[in-house]
């Protein structure tokens, strides 16, 4: 926004704002891309200064309306945020863009930092930061699930929901889709016999705040492009079925069902479904896939690709990019010759499989949410579903707990001095309220120090 226009909205806040140009939005969501730290909050929270207060691109009511869907939806809600406003904004190819920028700075910083992971981890300097950072993320897991529990733990109805899907995937082993579609169905039921015990807790509601009049303001008409229409709908989903299709059929063709990368694409779409919660809440079932299943990468390679996640811009559920460099450079499914190629490859691939179906739900739902205009709530299955993904994630943090304590078994000894780091990391979260950046940052440099010493 020029000085001029500023001091004119400043004097009188009902002037409107200028028009933003394609290439302007697309400015701002390049900077987004690399600027995006802190988890789905920090991203709706830089967005929500920089669109609704700075730049007046959105209303406070419109933007939080685009929220709510976003957040009923699977997949990463502030990619879907930011690729929502650019669709509202520029039509498809601004949602295109906008969502698009939000992920690949950090693909091609993961695939930066992955590479130099697997290729020289077991130098001292990285190994040592390694050794510091493994129990703060441990800490920053627990401190997920104490968040998200305190949020969706209303009663003790959801509490039981929380603990039963732990007991199965801890002690049972049972499959994280087979958990959520039960929870799914306990909420559906459950919602119909006691609406009052699945009412949703927090999320996000309207707000009557009002930082001047905005370029889509409360009561500007939806755009002709925003308005639902079948044939628009059944384009929609005929491009996105051949943009998965199209590549899945190639792989197949080239390598076979059975190959890594194509088990790696039709993996990733599934857990791209499967992401209600966030992406803490998908991370046991890439855990239970990739580590357990599939064997891409080891309990501690998930552990660090996970503390990768967390100090890189854009969404957390980008660690899937780790965990395919990692896989196909181990697995070497290029030839020995072409390991950064094939770990690169990977994940591009896992990346694309992973936020089409994104894509496709705003571009598919977005007309239809403005059209109506109508406040949405959580479902009482997705009610249900956030109760179990407690317990879930509960659980990931005993796995993450157990390989950074016993690092070599229940019969090896007792790593004393990574438990003194984790509790100082859960310490540093939990009373200080510290930045999980800064909270890695500070352990990395602390294990560096220790190994150093030792």
């Amino acid at each position: 926004m020029n000085k001029a226009v500023s001091a004119e909205r400043s004097e009188n806040p009902d002037f409107p704002p200028p028009e933003v140009s394609f290439w302007q939005a697309f400015l701002f969501w390049l900077k987004l891309g690399f600027i995006s730290f802190g988890g789905p909050a920090g991203q709706i929270s830089i967005m929500h200064q920089e669109l609704v207060e700075n730049r007046c691109w959105i209303s406070e009511r419109r933007f939080l309306h685009a929220l709510n869907y976003c957040m009923v939806l699977p997949g990463p809600e502030a990619q879907q945020l930011a690729t929502y406003i650019g669709w509202l904004m520029h039509r498809t190819w601004g949602g295109i863009f906008a969502g698009g920028l939000f992920v690949l700075p950090s693909l091609f910083i993961l695939v930066a930092l992955s590479w130099v992971y697997i290729a020289f981890g077991e130098m001292p300097l990285v190994a040592g930061l390694f050794y510091g950072i493994k129990p703060a993320v441990t800490a920053i897991v627990v401190q997920a699930a104490h968040r998200i529990g305190s949020r969706a733990l209303k009663n003790n109805a959801l509490w039981a929901i929380a603990a039963a899907s732990f007991v199965a995937i801890f002690a049972l082993d049972v499959p994280f889709p087979a958990i959520v579609v039960a929870a799914a169905l306990v909420g559906y039921f459950g919602g119909r016999v006691a609406p009052a015990l699945f009412k949703a807790g927090g999320g996000h509601g309207k707000s009557d705040k009002s930082f001047g009049r905005a370029l889509i303001d409360d009561d500007t008409p939806t755009p002709a492009h925003a308005i639902f229409s079948w044939p628009h709908l059944l384009k929609v989903l005929v491009a996105g079925a051949l943009l998965w299709l199209i590549p899945m059929a190639a792989l197949t063709a080239a390598y076979g069902w059975e190959h890594t990368l194509t088990q790696m694409g039709w993996f990733f779409t599934k857990a791209a479904l499967l992401t209600f919660g966030g992406a803490y809440a998908v991370l046991p079932y890439v855990y239970q896939g990739a580590v357990e299943g599939y064997g891409w990468l080891s309990p501690l390679q998930m552990i660090d690709g996970l503390a990768l996640g967390e100090t890189t811009p854009g969404p957390l559920i980008m660690v899937v990019a780790f965990v395919g460099f990692v896989g196909a450079y181990l697995k070497a499914v290029f030839g020995p010759d072409s390991l950064f190629l094939a770990g690169a490859v990977a994940a591009s691939l896992v990346t694309w499989f992973t936020f089409l179906p994104s894509f496709i739900f705003i571009l598919t739902g977005g007309p239809l949410i403005e059209t109506t205009h109508n406040d949405l709530k959580f479902t009482a299955p997705l009610t249900a579903i956030t109760a179990a993904v407690v317990g879930v994630i509960l659980n990931l943090a005993i796995f993450f707990g157990y390989h950074v304590l016993w690092p070599k078994g229940f019969g090896g000894s007792f790593d004393w001095i990574s438990a003194l780091i984790a509790l100082a990391a859960a310490i540093a979260l939990f009373r200080f309220q510290r930045n999980v950046i800064h909270v890695i940052a500070a352990c990395a440099v602390l294990g560096l120090l220790i190994k150093t010493v030792l």
